[in-house]
């Protein structure tokens, strides 16, 4: 891990974050060493800090050739453009949950449609009263895209529109294939990894920004842990959960 150093430790990370031009939230930090004053201008040093890009292992998915190619030249643009999707929500409001899932469903099959990746989707009801809006379509990777930003992307504008047409607040999560899934296994994994250097090195981690859903799976898979805490930090869609040991144990 590359090593920067600063007279002071929030100097030494801004260095370090400055020269890889990262976010706090999508790095691992470790402290080396604070700074010392020294005596008489002897012994004086500055504070070191260990600064990594943070990588999070992600399902493969694997679209046809003609897909990826249009994934490569396209992605970027796709993500800009569901960010921005509006929907003229004014006559909605106050919906019962049938009503604003399926509602919600006509605008997911409208969004993918201007997308150019026409989706068929399936509601699914969970006992827990999670709602998963399930998208099927012969092209999946255009969907999740890259690290998963197009589907997340999606996620936020589901969240976003049920949030303004139902009288009661509920949950969705939005899906493609079985990639979910997979992403979940990924997240169990990623918490116990950092939950053991959080262990070895005493310092907090900061993952990278992620839905609610799935910080809470995290939330979830460390809940046991006594000697781990976990908390978010920042605004939607860019919150991002903090790991760091807990107090009375270090």
């Amino acid at each position: 891990m590359p090593v920067y150093e600063g007279p002071t430790i929030d100097e030494a990370i801004s260095k370090g974050l400055q020269a890889l031009g990262l976010k706090k939230e999508a790095v691992d930090i470790e402290i080396l060493a604070d700074a010392k004053k020294g005596f008489l201008g002897m012994g004086k040093k500055d504070a070191r800090v260990s600064i990594e890009a943070i990588k999070v292992e992600e399902p493969v998915v694997t679209p046809d050739v003609t897909t990826k190619e249009q994934n490569s030249s396209s992605e970027a643009e796709t993500e800009e453009m569901v960010l921005k999707e509006t929907s003229s929500t004014n006559q909605l409001n106050e919906l019962d949950e049938e009503e604003a899932t399926k509602e919600l469903a006509i605008y997911l099959t409208n969004v993918t449609n201007d997308m150019g990746v026409p989706a068929l989707v399936k509601i699914q009801h969970e006992a827990s009263g999670l709602i998963i809006m399930n998208l099927e379509t012969s092209k999946q990777g255009m969907l999740i895209g890259k690290h998963g930003k197009i589907l997340n992307a999606l996620q936020y504008l589901a969240q976003v529109f049920l949030h303004r047409v139902a009288k009661e607040k509920l949950s969705v999560v939005v899906n493609v294939g079985n990639y979910r899934q997979k992403r979940e296994e990924v997240l169990t994994r990623l918490a116990q990894r950092t939950a053991e250097k959080v262990k070895e090195t005493g310092r907090p981690v900061f993952l990278e920004p992620m839905p609610a859903f799935e910080r809470k799976m995290i939330h979830s898979a460390l809940s046991k842990d006594e000697y781990i805490k976990t908390h978010s930090e920042g605004e939607d869609p860019y919150r991002y959960l903090v790991v760091e040991p807990a107090k009375k144990y270090f």
